[in-house]
């Protein structure tokens, strides 16, 4: 493979000369994908058992692409894409909400461990908000709606949870606490779904909620205040049960305008403070969220909303330590031509890599990647991702795991391995055990290294990445004599520890 990548280099060099080099694919990067259900119609359609291969397909694409996590969703109506006593199986899943899938499974546990399997992150996807996605879903007798119709609203032919009560925010971090606990989930994420769009005329479906709760405030402000105490009070969920979970924000594209904020984007479209009564920028500067992913899915240079200076804006705007990575359309990109290229990709990528606080990137959707949709896939996997990634590390201060010891040759079975020792704190992911015991410091994973006889010796180069794997020993058939090898071990935040003794393959 690295052979191949050398090639592509070289010839890419030679017919793209004089333009400016496109920026390396650095050693930490994150590489997402969104798995979304809602509207999804091939699961239901298949039995579990093709649902099952189904996603292992998806991942295997996902992870040929160069991605290393998956961002699944997991509720997307205020139901279940796993077991759950609180909220009913999903209809998305079964085509009737509260219908269990026979014979029963459960889609987020197979979804996490095929994913840790190929050393990939998981991220549960949830909706907080929203109950309905039509007019014509009926909902239970026993429904939370159909008890108590006051904690929700009717808005464009759907139904939502009101943000104003308390009731709904301690339901809402209940699901949420539900799945810290049970699943070995490495973050929640939630998406750009908060107070809803508009849909034509002022929004004024709250009216009761605002005249019991209101107090005569600013309308604007009071809705946006009941947001932020959400968000506040699912980070304390997450952090108490589970300080290495992650809690992500993909926010619409634009916080505001500079028109209405000097602090806001050169654009002109919707805004996610004045429309969603969403402040991503106060939840970052606060710390109650870990990374935001803004969904910058337009052209590079469309007027309304350019992408390209939308992501040095947010490059400018979300301060450490909270991460930035770039939600990109897909569809949109590939479609897109530039001056010197058939689409924006390659621009998209370098542009992210340039800017010094971006920390990587989401595809919308991972369908999109999967289905290699106008050779998506075939440009992720042979040029733009084709060298592994580990996704950046957290909470740096708090030291990194020990050496990995132990390395030699074995051959099992006729098939010739490097293996290693487990430390004492390795915690293999999977079992409800492992979930609800874990600590931030667990080794989780290792990082295996190659290096071609006479090459320099250099784990920062993430072309020597072969594997990042749960597993504790890497097939090695075709290493020549020379050839060195070097593994470290990942804890749950992803922080690595030193290199471990050469070994030098005879």
């Amino acid at each position: 493979m690295r052979i191949r990548l050398l090639i592509t280099s070289l010839l890419s060099l030679l017919f793209l000369l004089p333009a400016r080099a496109e920026e390396p694919a650095p050693k930490r990067e994150f590489r997402g994908a969104w798995l979304h259900v809602i509207g999804q119609n091939q699961y239901m359609q298949k039995t579990p058992e093709q649902c099952r291969k189904y996603i292992t397909e998806q991942l295997d694409k996902l992870v040929e692409a160069g991605c290393n996590a998956v961002i699944f969703q997991v509720r997307p109506t205020a139901d279940a894409m796993y077991k759950s006593d609180i909220e009913p199986w999903s209809a998305w899943l079964t085509g009737k909400r509260g219908k269990a899938p026979n014979p029963e499974w459960d889609p987020l546990q197979f979804t996490i461990d095929e994913a840790h399997k190929r050393g990939m992150e998981l991220h549960a996807w949830l909706n907080p908000y929203r109950v309905t996605s039509n007019p014509k879903e009926v909902l239970p007798a026993d429904h939370l709606y159909n008890k108590e119709p006051h904690r929700f609203f009717r808005y464009d032919n759907k139904i939502f949870f009101d943000p104003a009560y308390q009731e709904n925010r301690d339901y809402i971090s209940e699901v949420v606490a539900d799945i810290v606990t049970r699943y070995d989930i490495d973050a929640i994420h939630m998406d750009d779904y908060f107070y809803p769009y508009p849909a034509g005329g002022a929004f004024n479906a709250d009216t009761q909620s605002y005249a019991k709760f209101g107090q005569g405030k600013n309308k604007g402000d009071w809705r946006r205040h009941n947001v932020d105490l959400l968000i506040e009070q699912l980070h304390s969920t997450i952090k108490d049960i589970k300080p290495w979970v992650r809690f992500g924000i993909s926010p619409f594209g634009i916080w505001r305008n500079k028109r209405n904020d000097p602090r806001g984007s050169d654009s002109g479209g919707l805004q996610n403070y004045d429309d969603l009564y969403a402040d991503i920028l106060l939840w970052a500067d606060k710390g109650w969220i870990d990374y935001v992913a803004p969904q910058l899915y337009w052209e590079l240079d469309l007027k309304v909303a350019p992408s390209r200076k939308l992501a040095q804006w947010w490059n400018d705007n979300i301060p450490e330590p909270v991460q930035l990575y770039i939600g990109q359309d897909t569809k949109r990109t590939m479609d897109k031509p530039t001056a010197t290229d058939s689409n924006e990709l390659a621009t998209k990528i370098d542009i992210s890599r340039r800017l010094k606080n971006i920390d990587g990137n989401v595809w919308w959707h991972g369908y999109w990647v999967t289905g290699n949709y106008k050779g998506a896939l075939d440009a992720l996997a042979s040029k733009h991702q084709s060298s592994l990634a580990i996704a950046p590390a957290w909470d740096a201060k708090g030291g990194n795991p020990a050496k990995v010891t132990g390395l030699h040759t074995e051959e099992r079975d006729g098939i010739r391995l490097v293996a290693w020792d487990n430390p004492a704190n390795f915690h293999g992911y999977g079992s409800e055990a492992d979930a609800i015991s874990g600590k931030s410091s667990d080794v989780v994973k290792y990082v295996v290294y190659e290096f071609f006889p006479g090459e320099d010796v250099d784990i920062n180069d993430p072309e020597a990445i072969i594997a990042v794997t749960p597993y504790n020993s890497v097939r090695v058939d075709n290493a020549e004599s020379g050839t060195v090898f070097i593994v470290t071990a990942l804890d749950r935040l992803n922080r690595e520890s030193a290199p471990s003794a050469k070994l030098i393959v005879k």
